[in-house]
């Protein structure tokens, strides 16, 4: 439906030419191709960044179809092809009210419902909104069927409920562990233990983490000359707001353990060198007072974490993933908190999944949380969640959220 509301309406729409003429020129045949191939791209895009929770899909059908089109403008300029600027428009037009029609009303018709055996851990569901969940009483199904049966697996259960779920299973309705589905519906991986199954749900794909590298190191050689102009300008203010060196330098935790120094432009007062071994000057917390003027400027709208782009040229961070920690807070986490060092089988990012879900944190309680967020992203590694990371950074830097 897509395809005829974008592409063939348009046609309609100039009468005065004739279908006949419409789809028998070059400039007519090149746009209607091109229109199709932006739909069906824009359309798959949509899907892709859309089944990531807590991801509003309305909000990235207009940037989706702006790049797809935008793509296919960009193709036709450049390699000089005819197309129809008036068929182009239209196309794009049609394409942004029909998924943004089609969005609201499937929000409106299509709330999940899901079955849950009420056993074990299920009630912990309940704390999850945009989901309607039917607590079941006995083993057997009344009314619609729903979108699927969550259990607790782990718990025990007696004969009756269990042939129940084996049932539901065999019927075609899926059963699902509810960690299963809170990790689905929230965007965070929580492990009490690390058995063999989960540490081979969250190793990383390979090929994608070493193609990445290259994709991060090509983008930062791109961008650094670019950003050498801002650099100089903020380094200008800095000097002229508080004393002290422009670039604060700090030793944090890296890719596999290993420690590198991470680049970022000074906003606080200088003084005694804060990181590696005391970790209470190494925490910002709200309202700092150590925090400059314009510091509080480049921290809300991110720019002092552009120098890192030194970091991501000598292949110690990427530009998404997990928050690199000073080492005296990345020691005291693993302390406190089973598993923290597996967040490090990944390069660190200059921003990430916890960072566009969570903001800043420091307390070990809220450093949990962030850490379930960084085994989501670890084991949902990929191309996609690395783009809908990207827009919803774009999205931050201009809302200044969780900025400290």
């Amino acid at each position: 439906m897509g395809l005829i509301v974008a592409c063939i309406a348009p046609l309609s729409m100039r009468w005065d030419i004739g279908v006949s003429r419409m789809v028998s020129t070059p400039s007519q045949l090149n746009t209607l191709v091109a229109t199709a191939i932006a739909v069906v791209l824009g359309f798959f895009v949509v899907r892709r960044l859309t089944r990531y929770p807590g991801v509003a899909g309305i909000s990235y059908i207009l940037p989706t179809f702006t790049v797809t089109f935008g793509l296919a403008l960009g193709i036709f300029v450049f390699l000089r092809l005819d197309y129809s600027r008036f068929f182009l428009f239209a196309s794009f037009v049609n394409a942004q009210i029909w998924f943004h029609l089609i969005y609201v009303i499937s929000r409106k018709t299509s709330k999940p419902v899901f079955a849950v055996v009420p056993f074990g851990n299920t009630p912990c569901l309940t704390d999850i909104g945009d989901v309607s969940w039917r607590f079941l009483s006995q083993p057997q199904l009344d009314g619609p069927a729903p979108n699927g049966l969550t259990a607790d697996l782990r718990a025990n259960h007696d004969d009756d409920w269990e042939a129940f779920i084996a049932e539901t299973a065999i019927s075609g309705i899926p059963v699902y562990h509810y960690k299963q589905i809170r990790e689905t519906l929230t965007g965070r991986v929580e492990i009490e233990h690390l058995s063999e199954n989960n540490l081979g749900s969250l190793l990383p794909s390979f090929i994608y983490l070493r193609f990445k590298q290259w994709i991060d190191i090509a983008a930062a050689v791109v961008m650094f000359p670019v950003l050498l102009p801002l650099f100089f300008l903020i380094g200008v203010c800095i000097k002229l707001d508080s004393k002290g060196p422009v670039f604060f330098r700090q030793e944090r935790m890296g890719f596999r353990g290993r420690v590198f120094r991470v680049w970022k432009f000074r906003t606080m007062t200088h003084g005694p060198t804060t990181g590696s071994l005391d970790r209470t000057n190494a925490i910002t917390r709200d309202s700092d007072p150590r925090i400059t003027r314009l510091g509080r400027l480049l921290r809300k709208t991110r720019l002092d974490e552009l120098p890192q782009v030194i970091n991501v040229l000598n292949g110690e961070m990427s530009w998404i993933g997990p928050r690199p920690e000073a080492v005296s807070l990345s020691r005291w986490y693993e302390e406190e908190l089973p598993f923290y060092r597996y967040r490090h089988i990944v390069r660190p990012g200059i921003t990430g999944w916890a960072q566009v879900n969570q903001g800043h944190v420091a307390e070990v309680d809220e450093v949990r949380s962030k850490l379930h967020y960084d085994f989501y992203y670890i084991k949902n590694f990929s191309i996609w969640l690395d783009t809908l990371i990207a827009i919803r950074t774009l999205a931050i830097v201009v809302s200044g959220f969780g900025a400290k």
